[in-house]
């Protein structure tokens, strides 16, 4: 028998007993599988990596409800779509069916007015909105819509996770029972995978295949060999999205504006969502580069706004100009080092008391009590500097933010040199 059906989809668990991994929130007792169990489950969204059970968790909690189910894909529907989708629900609810499902793959690239028309029909129970993203809910929903949904984090699978998905593809699946394979060694299919069952069981259709025509067993030398030799087969649809992302940050820190664009090019061309791209390119314009060249930090901003108003295929522009900026511009992680090493000192310290002259006076007690009497207003002195102590006595000459070697941070390390002279070390 020869199926054109993936293995992944064949393999799409169906009941609860089916289901591997996230044991944190669908394991015996965890909430969510309680709320199937007494079915009666909110609205949510469920957040978490590629590959992990966001559509099958939503497949198979309509399949253990016996609920009517619709889906939609944020990348190829409008407000239209999701209008008729709502008046099907509604004419559901009028013949007295079952509460519908509505699924939204990829709900983070739902624009401000798309997760509006959903609003209302989630507040009056028309349908339960199951929602899935990869980004932090937090920034990509809007707040109605999120104060309405449990958000449920999905986990990446662990290596006993993923060993489970591959015996049961092995037992369960029709064609891969009757054409057995010797799996050898699992490591390189399990590395490939990333944690992420979809790309774990496209990896092993890949190489099942190609060890029944050679004859071979399944061991990690001959894994490597084939997917390199097919990796489109496998790796579709942007599914590198973790390794790729990181490429590209890497080039931009690493001052490689020509590898940086390839990167860029290469996660345009999977369909990856821009403001994504851009939200990380603002991080960076921090982390990386910071007050050696300030400058970053706006052109970062500006092309998340931009980017956010245009979309494709004009945002390749912006991204192209602002990555071969950032990517040029003198590096510096200064900051970034600051406020690890200050959250750090923190945690170690605890709560000390902030200094009497620098604590706020708003009542005559704390007056008498000698709040704020001795702080020596900055704005007052020549230069707008007098020198006074702004740390808890413990910390004291504590240095913090060390300005790179670099043109603009020079400047600010010489200023401040000859502001505080020798009570830190610059």
């Amino acid at each position: 028998m020869v199926t054109t059906t993936p293995l992944a989809e064949r393999m799409r668990p169906k009941n609860m007993a089916d289901y591997i991994g996230q044991q944190h929130i669908f394991g015996e007792g965890a909430v969510l599988r309680q709320a199937i169990e007494q079915k009666n489950i909110p609205s949510m969204l469920f957040w978490g990596p590629p590959g992990v059970g966001k559509t099958s968790l939503a497949l198979l909690i309509a399949n253990e409800l016996n609920r009517p189910f619709f889906a939609l894909s944020a990348i190829q529907s409008g407000v239209k779509d999701i209008r008729e989708v709502l008046e099907k629900a509604e004419q559901l609810r009028n013949f007295h069916q079952q509460q519908p499902i509505l699924f939204i793959d990829e709900i983070h690239r739902f624009s401000k007015s798309q997760q509006d028309s959903l609003l209302g029909a989630v507040e009056r129970g028309i349908v339960v909105l199951i929602g899935a993203t990869t980004e932090n809910p937090s920034f990509e929903v809007i707040s109605a819509l999120l104060s309405r949904c449990q958000v449920y984090v999905l986990e990446h699978l662990s290596e006993e996770d993923l060993l489970a998905i591959l015996h049961r593809a092995q037992e369960k699946d029709s064609y891969i029972k009757e054409h057995p394979v010797v799996i050898e060694e699992h490591e390189a299919l399990f590395r490939l995978s990333g944690g992420d069952a979809r790309k774990l069981l496209n990896v092993f259709e890949l190489v099942h295949n190609a060890a029944l025509t050679q004859k071979q067993n399944i061991t990690n030398a001959f894994v490597l060999k084939q997917v390199q030799q097919n990796l489109a087969l496998y790796d579709k649809n942007g599914e590198q999205h973790y390794d790729i992302i990181s490429a590209f940050i890497k080039s931009i820190r690493g001052s490689d504006p020509n590898a940086a664009i390839y990167w860029l090019a290469r996660m345009i061309q999977g369909g990856e969502d821009p403001s994504f791209i851009a939200r990380r390119l603002l991080i960076l314009a921090s982390e990386d580069i910071g007050n050696a060249n300030p400058n970053a930090l706006l052109l970062a901003n500006n092309c998340f706004q931009a980017v956010n108003v245009i979309g494709w295929p004009e945002s390749r522009i912006i991204l192209a100009q602002t990555v071969t900026y950032l990517a040029s511009s003198a590096k510096s992680n200064a900051s970034y080092e600051a406020i690890n090493t200050a959250l750090s000192i923190v945690k170690q310290t605890g709560n000390l008391p902030v200094p009497l002259h620098l604590r706020n006076a708003p009542t005559k007690l704390m007056k008498e009590l000698n709040y704020g009497t001795e702080y020596k207003y900055a704005h007052a002195f020549p230069g707008n500097f007098v020198e006074q102590e702004f740390f808890p006595d413990e910390l004291s000459g504590t240095t913090l933010y060390k300005p790179g070697n670099n043109a603009g941070e020079s400047k600010l390390r010489e200023s401040l040199k000859n502001k505080w002279k020798d009570r830190y070390d610059y």
